[in-house]
């Protein structure tokens, strides 16, 4: 069907072999909530909340303004709305991003648009446990306390 060639910009060609399982074309609309699995590419205009652990492919002409759910997002289009992806976001000229990014990994290319707050979170979030002080516990350079 729609391999890595269907291409504008770069968006496209940045998957590898991974094929497009939907494609949503320039001049569509849809509002609500979109969830699949595998790659779906989007050209037209989507309102709503976005749903993957796969890929979301976001070409030139599309405009998107949603929450963003996915494992990895490739971006060539307009996204107004918050971005959490658990593998990589990466965006292409002359993409635009309005809102916040959550993710472990992000390339953003020269020419690209981007206002709003971006969170690095590690792939798997390790929670750090501040070192206190308790009652007979030495702490370097200091005083026991009893």
């Amino acid at each position: 069907m729609f391999k890595k060639d269907v291409k504008e910009g770069e968006a496209g060609s940045q998957l590898g072999t991974e094929e497009i399982i939907a494609f949503l074309g320039k001049g569509t609309e849809f509002k609500g909530v979109l969830s699949y699995e595998g790659t779906v590419r989007i050209d037209g205009n989507i309102e709503g909340e976005i749903i993957t652990k796969g890929t979301l492919v976001v070409g030139e002409s599309a405009v998107i303004n949603a929450e963003v759910t996915v494992g990895t997002l490739v971006s060539g289009g307009k996204i107004t709305g918050n971005i959490n992806a658990k593998g990589k976001v990466q965006l292409l000229s002359p993409a635009t991003v309005i809102g916040t990014i959550k993710t472990p990994a992000l390339i953003i290319e020269e020419g690209v648009k981007f206002d709003g707050k971006c969170e690095m979170l590690a792939k798997e979030e390790k929670k750090v446990t501040p070192i206190t002080s308790e009652k007979g516990i030495k702490i370097a350079g200091g005083k026991g306390i009893d």
